[in-house]
């Protein structure tokens, strides 16, 4: 990504035994300065999807509007939700088919369907990589090292809220462009919760972190 366009984020995707918890951080940046404390990162697709981004704001919010309008006409054709790895698949198709002009972002799906929890890591190119965690953005490294070292394969949706504070409180506190807060939801088959900041903040300091 070319550095006039590169902005810093960190956002990060876990499956659960019981689902899959989403997260991001609330920082924009633009070079040196914090242009917004406040940036939505973390977008509902449906009851059942959630989407991450990082990268240009505008591109961003363009692909979650494009994705949640597709996921939607599905549903109203095939009378039933989309499943992960096709709303995957479709948003890579979305992104390989801009070779000219590509979208800057890198993103991550992630969601629950009738084969169960699921998280991709998404590329500009259209690069898509399904795993059992995954981290985007200037925070990412740090990110990893906390997943690395504490994700474990049957962890529950509540441990996974822990860890995926533990992660993003690793990067705002070293990466300059990450910060200002935390956005997190958790995703099962009752559907889309996203977590409360005082919850956030409860578990932070029961975590002394």
């Amino acid at each position: 990504m070319p550095k006039e366009l590169h902005t810093g984020t960190t956002t990060l995707g876990i499956v659960c035994k019981d689902g899959v918890v989403l997260g991001t951080e609330h920082r924009a940046t633009m070079g040196t300065l914090i242009a917004h404390k406040s940036t939505q990162k973390l977008f509902k697709i449906d009851e059942n999807i959630g989407l991450t981004t990082a990268g240009l704001v505008g591109d961003a919010q363009l692909l979650a509007r494009y994705l949640s309008a597709e996921v939607e006409l599905f549903k109203l054709k095939r009378k039933t939700t989309m499943s992960i790895t096709a709303a995957s698949t479709l948003m890579a198709n979305i992104l390989s088919g801009r070779r000219y002009y590509p979208y800057w972002v890198q993103l991550v799906i992630g969601g629950v369907d009738d084969e169960g929890g699921h998280v991709f890591s998404l590329d500009a190119a259209g690069g898509s990589i399904p795993d059992d965690y995954v981290t985007t953005g200037s925070g990412s490294p740090y990110v990893y090292g906390v997943l690395e070292d504490h994700y474990t394969a049957n962890m529950k949706l509540n441990d996974g809220v822990d860890l995926a504070i533990r992660g993003l409180t690793a990067a705002m506190s070293r990466d300059a462009a990450s910060g200002n807060g935390y956005d997190i939801a958790m995703i099962s088959s009752k559907g889309w919760v996203p977590v409360e900041q005082k919850t956030i903040d409860a578990r932070r300091k029961a975590m002394k972190i």
